[in-house]
């Protein structure tokens, strides 16, 4: 499933749980590139990610952070 991930509303977002978090939903992702969506995310730049294992999973720690997504074609 291809995910964009928007913008996250958070008021003090914690990065490293963002980043872990990105690390474990996103195909192929390794701490470093899951550190750099979360900065491209964070400074308000649209983020375009792949999640195929445990979907549900991955949409409720999205929400969690407070990280608004739309899905993608």
């Amino acid at each position: 499933m291809k995910i964009q991930l928007v913008s996250c509303n958070a008021h003090r977002p914690d990065r490293r749980a963002i980043t872990k978090t990105l690390e474990e939903i996103v195909d192929g992702a390794d701490n470093s590139l899951a550190r750099e969506l979360t900065d491209i995310l964070l400074e308000g730049t649209p983020v375009d990610i792949e999640v195929s294992f445990n979907t549900d999973s991955a949409l409720r720690a999205l929400r969690k952070w407070e990280i608004d997504y739309e899905f993608m074609d």
